[in-house]
């Protein structure tokens, strides 16, 4: 094991507790033979005998059969995962960055080399979704999936809708309870998730895809003042990973803020848990649930790449690695995806302002479906919030860049998409 931190220590403790359970399982023990951390002197719920500080030791030692990397980071992970499909032993792998920025490399290099590479651990923690996507659901042409793969954002919009309290309140208090690191922006930015919707894309497509090219929004912009407007029209705010195929071969990945009806079931998934909804033209709609990350549901995911590894090399019966292929699709890009609008402007409290900005998005062939403005706001700028009918990114930006010019119109002024769910 390359990492022993958070979950590399519940990946030890969870294997010596569930050892018997293993072996009755699979015929077979498992034990770890090697481990490599940074720092020696740091206490770990391990024996010490076990530790180095060169993950080269782990690699080469011909006792390690399997190499688990759970390090984080990206350029030494890289390193990690080369050299031990070079040794021909099969790798297990929590990290998503890696995969999302770098599985190019990785997956050419194992399948020139017929190595393993698992990853279940890298999206939505102890949820089977890797498996679902490239087992459970490989007769299904994906049709679309839906996730909330980010508990940090998730738990910071679900309080911030209970308790009507604003974005950095609810930060602070999700890094007290330590549900947010210290530097809290892979998460609230998006990025996180953005990590695992490229690999969930390339699961569901069978394709690599570029990272630079996933649609990236996060989650600081959200104000009380939008989630008390999403409840009054029947929506919540949720940060939302979006995939789905269109009809040019063309795959749409994105993460953003969005608007999700309360009457659907994601609409329901608070504080620190994920879910996932696959759609798929034979099975129809699957919902997978569950805690996305933690020590437990983590090393959960590991522990079963690391079985399925060790039946592999016993010869058993198990399922093989995902593969992913570079080149196979292309992402569409943001300027060309169609969605329904939420916009917030805040406008002079004056006659004839709705008809200014009405004028524009007609312009643009953007229809309003709904307009909402608070009856109680007395102040000389006042909230306007309008619901959108479906339009292109590229058209929505430009009437909003219009709006914006308007002698009426002033800052701050909100877009959030609206998810139309099945």
């Amino acid at each position: 094991m390359i990492g022993c931190g958070v979950v590399g220590g519940g990946v030890v403790q969870n294997l010596k507790k569930n050892a018997d359970l293993i072996t009755s399982r699979t015929g077979m023990s498992m034990e770890v033979r090697k481990i490599a951390v940074r720092d020696l002197a740091k206490s770990r719920p391990v024996k010490t005998g076990l530790l180095t500080d060169s993950w080269q030791a782990v690699v080469a030692d011909p006792e390690v059969d399997i190499v688990v990397e759970l390090m984080g980071g990206i350029d030494q992970p890289l390193q990690v995962m080369l050299a031990a499909i070079e040794a021909g032993k099969p790798v297990v792998t929590a990290n998503k960055a890696l995969l999302a920025e770098r599985g190019e490399i990785i997956f050419d290099k194992a399948a020139s080399a017929q190595v393993p590479v698992f990853f279940e651990a890298s999206v939505a923690g102890g949820i089977p979704i890797v498996k679902a996507l490239s087992e459970g659901l490989r007769a299904n042409q994906i049709e679309e999936l839906h996730g909330i793969i980010n508990g940090t954002c998730n738990y910071i919009l679900t309080r911030m809708e209970a308790e009507k309290l604003d974005f950095q309140t609810i930060l602070q208090e999700a890094k007290d309870l330590g549900y947010a690191e210290a530097d809290e922006s892979l998460d609230v930015d998006g990025f996180d998730a953005a990590h695992k919707a490229a690999i969930l894309a390339g699961l569901a497509y069978g394709f690599i895809v570029p990272f630079d090219e996933v649609y990236v929004e996060g989650i600081r912009d959200i104000s009380p003042l939008d989630m008390e407007f999403a409840q009054k029209m029947g929506y919540t705010i949720k940060l939302l990973a979006t995939i789905r195929p269109h009809a040019d071969s063309r795959i749409e990945v994105r993460v953003n803020p969005a608007l999700v009806s309360r009457s659907h079931v994601l609409a329901s998934i608070n504080g620190v848990f994920n879910a996932v909804q696959v759609t798929g033209d034979v099975v129809g709609e699957t919902l997978f649930y569950g805690r996305g990350a933690g020590s437990d549901p983590t090393a959960s995911a590991v522990l079963a790449d690391t079985i399925e590894a060790a039946l592999g090399l016993a010869g058993g019966s198990c399922r093989t690695a995902p593969v992913l292929k570079s080149g196979a699709a292309a992402v569409l890009p943001m300027d060309e995806v169609s969605v329904p609008y939420y916009v917030r402007l805040t406008v002079r409290n004056t006659p004839g302002v709705l008809a200014q900005v009405s004028a524009i998005f007609g312009k643009h062939e953007i229809g309003i479906s709904s307009v909402f403005q608070p009856e109680d706001h007395v102040d000389p700028d006042v909230p306007l919030v309008l619901l959108l009918d479906k339009a292109k990114e590229a058209d929505m930006q430009s009437a909003l860049r219009e709006i914006k010019e308007l002698d009426v119109v002033g800052s701050p002024c909100q877009l959030i998409r609206v998810e139309e769910l099945s």
